[in-house]
């Protein structure tokens, strides 16, 4: 397929502009531009949040009938209804767009990432693509939350089934899913949440994925414990502090498998942590987990096979136990190649977040014999360009990425680069028409708690750029075009800035050649160091960057899940601030000023001071510009249309990506729509660690 792309972005873009363009723009800050309106954003069907789910026991239970013939009654598994908690999980029949389904099929995904292994508590990526979420159950689940009214919004319950707050709001009793097993078998209870707890969240040698699983992302002084088998209690500094549910969910607390897991941590052998991370690479298949899928093939730069989970713990309202669905399988090619294959019919979804490919997809389900369907949401995909505000050692920086931060910590030096860059032009570049819009940083326009009037933009105006440069100091000293440092400072050398990107995605790379260019006019050299996912994900938590072009995350779409990552509130929740070797982290005095807000944001009860109080946020933020803005779009969700069950404007990503927003394992394939596309008919997950799945 062919992508609809202008000139080469970095040619593009130096371009000298005209002084009439140059006119059109004032130093001054202002609000930014409306953007342009996007009539094919789809359309949201809102519901009570208790309509979804509930939890109880039902009269009988059923799977599909070749597992009771050739496994149940062969005896190599117990009766599905022994295999069911005391009381499952139920998805309630009138929030299912098409109804109870029927068994059979599979779902293709295509993924651009690679696995590094099955171990998510200790860091590692399983390749991204919706992989983790088809392994991983979460205390709590809010990904199906977009389509509840936000005065209705509070996460669902998930493993944990419910929960009680005291009467001083200190204290937080959750209730676990009773009687539910491990797709080995094993029963799940209290100890795999304490395991995650004790000796992955709150170790400071581990790091699960997600980055947002630290002691202070469940707020300072927080502690967890053991009650019973199905029972934990949290106790908390604040009162009422709601706001943790969501950190509860995706992708920040979702336990493995303790029985499996223990025996590796070095607190229980002489492993080296290194060793403990690494103990289950993607070649060990049949990995325990509670999510509907199984990881039972692994092919490198081929394919991952996902098989259904015979102890999975929900069920629809007639006791048909889920998912609906047999298989899943994820083609390792590129991200760009998911597009085009979800579009053509060769692979059955993918969130279309790259705008590169905007207009040849929609061209292609345009017509009448497109195999997949094609919507849009809200534009609450963003870019930003985020520096290294840790002057504290964070990363071990050398005297040239020691100077580098100085400069990043100086608000003339985070202006000067704020008004070299040409949002219109950046988001042109990726793609023409009513589909990217300036956005200046901060909280995405699409998010409910964005205020246009409380949003601070810099526009572009290069010369007023180059006089901030000046009023920090920075001169062309040599004549060579590129500002140097301070005498004394890194002996004056040109200021070299070293851009941290992800190699796995066109849109980010694009956007750093981008900024490359647009620096080089203002006279700074910028130079891209581009990695591939797991050692771009090292580099950021390490802290061994500049800066970073990162895509937005949860926090700046729905506000109110990782709310702690929107500022340093602790020493591990910002991307681009953290605690150096003392464990304390040097804010500057605009970012007290934002933890206090977001401090108080997270114990407010009152609907309408969290409003007031994300406008201030929002203020501060941009007006300092904490993050750096460079453009945003919508992203569409692309699905094959033999598939039933996908909710109405589900957007591909607000708490949480698509693939988690359809409830993959309530979709189901009409009996004569189905392909013969499973690899293992039959097969059901084996024994932990070994070959393929059994028969």
């Amino acid at each position: 397929m062919r992508h609809f792309r202008p000139i080469g972005l970095l040619a593009a873009l130096t371009i000298a502009t005209s002084a009439i363009a140059i006119s059109a723009y004032a130093a001054e800050p202002t609000v930014p531009p409306v953007p342009p309106v996007f009539p094919a954003e789809g359309k949201i069907k809102y519901v009570e949040r208790n309509s979804i789910l509930e939890f109880k026991a039902l009269p009988e239970y059923h799977e599909p009938a070749w597992v009771t013939d050739k496994f149940v009654k062969t005896g190599k598994l117990p009766p599905v209804k022994d295999r069911l908690p005391k009381e499952p999980l139920v998805f309630k029949t009138g929030n299912m767009p098409d109804g109870i389904g029927v068994y059979g099929d599979t779902m293709r995904h295509v993924i651009g990432g690679r696995p590094e292994g099955w171990n998510y508590g200790a860091g590692q990526t399983q390749g991204w693509g919706g992989i983790d979420i088809a392994l991983s159950e979460c205390l709590t689940r809010t990904a199906p939350l977009f389509q509840v009214e936000a005065k209705d919004t509070e996460p669902l319950p998930n493993l944990a089934k419910g929960w009680e707050w005291s009467s001083d709001g200190h204290k937080l009793t959750m209730h676990l899913i009773e009687g539910a097993k491990w797709s080995d078998g094993v029963p799940f209870n209290a100890d795999d949440i304490m395991f995650y707890w004790e000796d992955e969240v709150i170790d400071p040698n581990v790091s699960p994925l997600g980055g947002g699983a630290s002691p202070e992302a469940f707020g300072e002084g927080t502690t967890l414990k053991k009650i019973d088998d199905y029972t934990v209690e949290w106790t908390f500094k604040d009162a009422f502090p709601k706001q943790y549910l969501y950190t509860m969910a995706y992708p920040n607390f979702c336990p493995g498998p303790s029985h499996i897991l223990k025996p590796q941590h070095p607190k229980y052998s002489k492993n080296t942590y290194d060793q403990f991370k690494n103990a289950f690479p993607p070649e060990y298949m049949n990995i325990p987990v509670m999510g509907a899928w199984v990881p039972v093939e692994y092919r490198p730069d081929d394919i991952i096979v996902l098989r259904r989970n015979p102890y999975y713990w929900k069920v629809d309202e007639k006791g048909n136990q889920l998912p609906y669905l047999n298989e899943l399988h994820y083609k390792l090619s590129t991200w760009a190649d998911r597009d085009v294959q979800a579009v053509a019919g060769s692979g059955d979804i993918s969130n279309l977040e790259q705008p590169e490919n905007f207009v040849a997809s929609l061209r292609r389900a345009a017509q009448p014999d497109a195999p997949a369907r094609l919507a849009f949401g809200p534009r609450l995909i963003g870019y930003n360009l985020q520096m290294n505000f840790s002057a504290n050692g964070w990363g071990s920086p050398d005297p040239r990425a020691q100077a580098v931060r100085d400069l990043n910590r100086n608000e003339d030096f985070r202006k000067a680069v704020t008004m070299a860059l040409d949002r219109k032009a950046l988001g042109e570049s990726l793609v023409k028409g009513p589909f990217t819009a300036i956005y200046p940083g901060g909280l995405s326009s699409g998010s409910s708690f964005y205020d246009r009037n409380s949003t601070v933009y810099y526009p572009f105006d290069l010369a007023a750029a180059k006089a901030e440069l000046a009023k920090a100091g920075l001169k062309d000293t040599d004549g060579d075009g590129i500002v140097n440092f301070p005498a004394g400072v890194n002996g004056g050398k040109d200021v070299e800035i070293t851009l941290l990107v992800s190699n796995d995605y066109t849109t980010d790379k694009s956007l750093a050649e981008g900024v490359v260019g647009q620096m080089e006019k203002l006279g700074l050299r910028v130079i891209i160091n581009a990695l591939d996912g797991p050692k771009r994900d090292d580099a950021n938590y390490g802290g061994r960057f500049d800066w970073m072009v990162r895509r937005n995350t949860t926090e700046l779409a729905s506000v109110v899940q990782n709310t702690e990552q929107l500022a340093p509130v602790g020493p591990r929740t910002s991307w681009n601030h953290r605690a150096g070797a003392d464990g304390t982290v040097d804010l500057m005095p605009f970012e007290k000023d934002m933890v206090d807000v977001v401090s108080k944001f997270t114990t407010s009860k009152d609907n309408d001071e969290r409003v007031a109080l994300m406008k201030q946020f929002q203020k501060i933020s941009t007006g300092h510009l904490y993050n750096i803005g460079l453009t945003e779009y919508p992203g569409a969700l692309i699905i094959n249309k033999r598939f039933s069950n996908v909710p109405a404007g589900t957007p591909i990503f607000l708490f949480n990506w698509a693939e988690d927003s359809i409830i993959r394992e309530r979709l189901w394939v009409a009996a004569d729509k189905q392909g013969k596309y499973e690899l293992f008919p039959e097969g059901l997950p084996g024994a932990p660690g070994s070959a393929g799945p059994i028969k």
